[in-house]
C-alpha cells in the first residue's frame, strides 16, 4: 500500500509515525487472543498497515477503526469499503464505547508518541470493557510500564496499568522501520486483564498513586499528608517506605486501608 504525501504530511499534525515493515505489523496483530471479547477497536490505524491483517484474521467479527484525521479518514474508507461503516472519524481520548453499544472489546494500536500515555489512562477509563490491549510505545514508554518497585522508570503508568492488567514487553521494534524515521526505538507490549477484581475505591488508587509519586523521593507518610485527617493514619502498612519501593499489590493495600479509615 504506497504512503502518498497528501496522507504522510498528516503526521506532522498528529505525532503519527507510519509502520511500514509487513513482517511486524503481522506479528504485532498475531499477538491478539481473538478471545473472550465482541470486537477489536484500533486506535489510530493510519494507512492501514495493522488494518489489512487484522481483517484477514478476525473477519467474521467487528473491527472499528477509530481515526482523528480526516484526510486518512478518506483513505481508510476507499482501501477498506468493507470496514467504511465501522470507521470512527474521532478523538480516541474523547471516545466513549457506550456511542456504539460495544460490550467488550480489544485495544490494538501504533500509538502516537506525544499521547501514548493518555491513551493509557483512556483504556483504564473504560476497563471494564476491555480485557486486551496491544500497543507499541516509544521504547521508553513501555519500559515504564513494564517496570517494578525498585526500578527507577517505576512510576505512576506501572502501578495503575499493572493494578488491572498482566503487563508483557514482547519486542523492541527498530526506528527504520517507520516513515518518516523516528530519533527513538519502539516497543510492543500487551495488556491482559486479570482475572480478580481489585478490592479498593479506583478514583481514591488513581489519587492516591499519583500523589505518592509526585513527591517520589519522601516517605509516604509525608507525600500522602493530605489523607491526614483520616484517624489512626500512621498505623497504616508500608508509610515508612517511598512510592517507588511499594509493589502493585502494596498499593492497592494501602488504598484499601485509606479507603476504610476514610
Amino acid at each position: 500500500m504506497q504512503m502518498h504525501k497528501s496522507t504522510t504530511k498528516s503526521r506532522n499534525k498528529f505525532d503519527q509515525y507510519f509502520l511500514k515493515d509487513k513482517n511486524i505489523a503481522k506479528k504485532i496483530v498475531s499477538n491478539l487472543s481473538f478471545k473472550n471479547y465482541d470486537a477489536v477497536v484500533e486506535i489510530g490505524p493510519g494507512l492501514g498497515i495493522l488494518t489489512q491483517y487484522l481483517l484477514n484474521l478476525y473477519c467474521h467479527h467487528q473491527v472499528f477503526l477509530i481515526e482523528i484525521d480526516r484526510k486518512l479518514i478518506s483513505f481508510l474508507r476507499k482501501n477498506f469499503p468493507i470496514s467504511k461503516n465501522r470507521i470512527i472519524h474521532k478523538d480516541f481520548l474523547k471516545w466513549n464505547p457506550e456511542e456504539i453499544n460495544l460490550q467488550s472489546f480489544a485495544i490494538i494500536g501504533n500509538f502516537p508518541y506525544s499521547i501514548s500515555s493518555k491513551i493509557l489512562f483512556h483504556i483504564l477509563k473504560y476497563n471494564q470493557y476491555i480485557p486486551e490491549c496491544i500497543g507499541m510505545f516509544q521504547k521508553e514508554v513501555a519500559k515504564r510500564i513494564t517496570s517494578h518497585e525498585g526500578e527507577k522508570t517505576y512510576g505512576i503508568l506501572s502501578v495503575l496499568v499493572q493494578a488491572f492488567y498482566e503487563v508483557k514487553y514482547l519486542f523492541t521494534v527498530k526506528k527504520q522501520v517507520f516513515f518518516p524515521m523516528p530519533n527513538v526505538k519502539s516497543a510492543v507490549i500487551s495488556l491482559r486483564k486479570k482475572n480478580e477484581v481489585i478490592s479498593c475505591n479506583k478514583d481514591l488508587l488513581f489519587k492516591c498513586v499519583k500523589t505518592a509519586f509526585n513527591q517520589r523521593r519522601k516517605k509516604l507518610k509525608n507525600s500522602l499528608q493530605l489523607f491526614n485527617h483520616i484517624s489512626n493514619f500512621y498505623q497504616i502498612p508500608f508509610l515508612n517506605k517511598r512510592a517507588e519501593e511499594l509493589s502493585v499489590k502494596e498499593f492497592l493495600q494501602l488504598t484499601k486501608e485509606i479507603e476504610i479509615r476514610r
